[in-house]
Order: structure tokens, then sequence, then C-alpha cells
């Protein structure tokens, strides 16, 4: 899709803490947009004056340096600001980036022409309750996983959908994932892949014991409330950051964000199905057949 010519005047480069190879190549793009008299905001994306810069509302694009774990923060720190990402890839798998770290000056060229298309990815609204006191809240690009702790029993989840009571399932887990989500740990622990641009929130639980084990695909339109019931330990991550412990009792809130991911594509908006195979084939969990 063809936009007009794009007047990004402000770009931010974000990279990965620990990884050199990404703040080489920031320096290298840096120096090349200044001399286009673009002005620049690079950093990582753990500083609290990197964040400080995006959260002022004043940058135009922001250029996530990384592997699918960058982007999933870049999108954490972008969707609040509508500020669009694009993602040049430096790590393993790379689903969610757009380019390679060699094509990145074409690439910027084709930005500021307006010659890309953006892809909107939906995100969850995740919120823990104890009791009726707020514990934190959280938006999710990916997933929210609510599991048991270091214990190996499994957690009773009671399971709400609108208000009403859908079931009670005895699990090591359950993750609520959105599209994007789909070809992470939902996939893993057997959910089904959704396309992307898809508006829906997964269900899925992780090793149940004697219960439903079908994944459940929602509309973005519902809230889910997940009840933990435990006499050990249950823990919350998001988008698998650090896991925050949860108590028996909390109840966990999920419905779809007002916030959304945007990300710069040059490819034809088949680029998912086209990628999907190769990307699971990278899988080292998947044997190779000798053909």
């Amino acid at each position: 899709m063809k936009n007009e010519p794009t007047d990004f005047r402000k770009i931010a480069i974000a990279v990965h803490p620990k990884n050199h190879q990404a703040f080489t190549l920031a320096e290298k793009i840096s120096a090349s947009l200044e001399k286009d008299g673009k002005q620049i905001l690079l950093g990582r994306m753990d500083e609290t004056k990197f964040r400080e810069g995006i959260s002022d509302g004043c940058q135009d694009l922001l250029i996530a340096l990384g592997g699918d774990g960058t982007m999933l923060r870049a999108g954490h720190i972008s969707a609040p600001f509508n500020l669009p990402i694009l993602g040049i890839n430096l790590g393993h798998y790379g689903f969610l980036t757009e380019i390679q770290e060699d094509e990145w000056q074409d690439a910027l060229q084709r930005v500021l022409k307006g010659d890309y298309w953006l892809e909107k990815r939906m995100m969850l609204l995740v919120t823990l309750y104890r009791g009726d006191q707020k514990q934190g809240e959280w938006n999710a690009l990916n997933d929210a996983v609510i599991s048991r702790g270091e214990i190996i029993r499994p957690v009773q989840f009671e399971i709400f959908i609108n208000s009403r009571y859908l079931s009670t399932t005895v699990a090591d887990g359950v993750i609520a994932s959105t599209a994007t989500g789909s070809t992470a740990y939902a996939l893993a622990a057997g959910g089904p892949i959704l396309s992307p641009d898809l508006r829906n929130i997964v269900l899925v639980p992780i090793a149940p014991h004697l219960s439903i084990e079908q994944s459940l695909v929602l509309s973005e339109n519902v809230l889910v409330s997940v009840t933990v019931h435990t006499s050990h330990q249950a823990v919350i991550s998001i988008d698998g950051q650090l896991p925050i412990k949860m108590k028996n009792g909390d109840r966990v809130e999920i419905q779809a964000s007002d916030h959304e991911v945007q990300f710069i594509r040059f490819q034809d908006p088949g680029y998912f199905y086209r990628n999907l195979i190769p990307y699971m084939d990278q899988n080292p969990s998947i044997k190779k057949k000798n053909v």
C-alpha cells in the first residue's frame, strides 16, 4: 500500500540492552538519518531517559533492532502513543520483524517515501485483583500466562466469560493469547494458529488434569475472568516477562486493550502464510524428515 511521503522528523532507535551488535548498527543508522536532518533518540529500551523520550509523544517512528523479544518490548513502549515500528531482525526467528540487517538503507528510503503499509495488532489489557484491590495492570501483545509457581503441583482455575461461569480447570496453567501470540507459547500448548489481523482472545490450558483440554477462541468484546485456587503457589507473566506472584483467590481480568501495535510492512498482506512454514521449520523441537 502506497502512502504519501512521510515526514518522520523525530525518529527513535531502540536496542536490546545486551545486544552489542544492535548498538553498532544503531549508530550507523543514526548517523545516516542525522545527515538527512532527522532528530534521533537512540537508547536501550530499559533506560529511563529513552522511555521518557518516547512517552513525551513527540517521536514519529520507532526503529527496533533485535529479535521477536525486542519487538514485544518495542510494542509495549510504542502502543500508547500510536508510534509505528520498523523491526530490523538481529535475532533467531524474526517473525515480528520486517527486514534483515543488510536491508536497512533501502528500507528507510521506502519508509520516507511512504512505500509501506501499517499492520495493526491487537493487545490485551490484563488486570490483577486481590479482593477488590487492583494489584497491577498491563498490556500484552503476545499473551498473559497464569500458572503454577516453582512447586510442581497443578492449580485450580475458575473461569468466567462476561460474568458467566464457564468452567473450573485443574492444570499447570492457562494462557490468554492474542492472534500474535497464537504462534508462541499458546501454539506449544496445543492452541490454534490465528491470522495476525484477527481480533480474538484465545484461551489455552497448559497440561490440564482431568479437565477440558480444548482451546477456546473468543470475541474481542468479551471479559475473561480467571480466579486461582491454590494452597501453594501461582504466578502471572505478561509477554514472557518476570513472573508476578499471586495468592489464593486472586483474580485476573483479561479483555481487549484500547492500545494496538503498528508494524511497518513492505511485504504484501499474505506474508504471514508465506512465512509461517519456514518459521515453524526453525523450531528445534520439530524433527526434520529425510526425503
